[in-house]
């Protein structure tokens, strides 16, 4: 596997850095952001396809132009509680490997989601985060729809993101 690299990092002021997770928890209504993360030393760094918010070494954030999300690892530490898909476990397997999700494995997605948003996906039995990925279309269209890919998949439980 690829190491992840970025370019240009640079320390965050924890102002700076509160702002980030303030308008982060607007979408994704965290229900817990732990002191230990928001006094931690905080890096901004350009990555290939994302800048990253590195949080004591661990990337923990993603920003995409004006829009901050969390990894795996962030979503795991803030228990968020809105922009979920949740799939059946049968979806599981290849969501964890990194596969776009298809409609027909989508069985519950927040109804507030609209296209292009970026969602996370976890399983219906454990509530887990899988994957990071960008909406194709709306929560409420992603449960409907009998065919067709729903989620872009951007980052997974394994992959270069999770390592690094």
């Amino acid at each position: 596997m690829a190491e992840f690299t970025f370019k240009r990092r640079h320390r965050l002021k924890n102002k700076e850095f509160r702002s980030l997770i303030d308008k982060a928890s607007e979408d994704y209504e965290f229900t817990e952001v732990p002191d230990d993360m928001v006094k931690g030393t905080v890096d901004r760094a350009k990555g290939v396809d994302f800048d990253v918010l590195i949080v004591d070494n661990v990337i923990m954030f993603l920003i995409d132009g004006d829009d901050v999300f969390p990894t795996i690892r962030g979503l795991l530490a803030l228990k968020p509680a809105k922009r979920f898909v949740t799939v059946d476990m049968g979806a599981v397997p290849y969501v964890y490997n990194g596969a776009d999700v298809m409609s027909p494995g989508i069985v519950e997605a927040d109804p507030t989601i609209v296209k292009d948003d970026y969602v996370w996906v976890r399983d219906i039995k454990n509530k887990q985060p899988l994957a990071i990925g960008q909406a194709l279309m709306d929560g409420p269209a992603m449960v409907d729809a009998d065919k067709g890919k729903a989620i872009k998949s951007i980052h997974h439980v394994g992959d270069e993101i999770w390592e690094a």
